[in-house]
């Protein structure tokens, strides 16, 4: 079984993450814009079971900005590396950019583009779907 790691930009937070990956997706929803500062922020899904989050420090909290979904990110430098909700019970989203190798797939779509930024034109050849 391959494996893949990962941190948040201290290192504090680091995660292994047991391919396949189950997708990976850009992600324009407005809650992944704001919580990340950009225009959206790509996924990639993993079983929750096939991870193993590493906190040596305590750094990795939690933070709930609608009723049963949670982002975990790194009180120290603010990364935020997690998702998971009820929405998809047994996923855990971890962001695609945190991981120090590549994964096993390209992102495959845009999600959430009807609250997509007007600016922001791209021309990919991936399929925009709603939520």
């Amino acid at each position: 079984m391959t494996q893949v790691h990962g941190t948040c930009l201290c290192g504090a937070v680091t995660f292994t993450a047991a391919l396949p990956t189950l997708w990976v997706a850009h992600c324009h929803c407005t809650l992944c814009q704001k919580n990340a500062g950009a225009a959206f922020v790509t996924w990639a899904g993993f079983s929750e079971a096939d991870v193993a989050i590493g906190d040596d420090a305590g750094a990795l909290r939690w933070y709930s900005a609608t009723e049963n979904a949670y982002r975990g990110f790194c009180e120290n430098c603010g990364s935020t590396v997690f998702f998971k909700s009820a929405r998809w019970p047994g996923e855990l989203h971890i962001t695609a950019v945190n991981f120090t190798e590549a994964l096993d797939r390209e992102p495959q779509a845009h999600v959430n583009w009807e609250t997509h930024q007007p600016w922001l034109h791209l021309d990919d050849g991936l399929p925009h779907q709603p939520a």
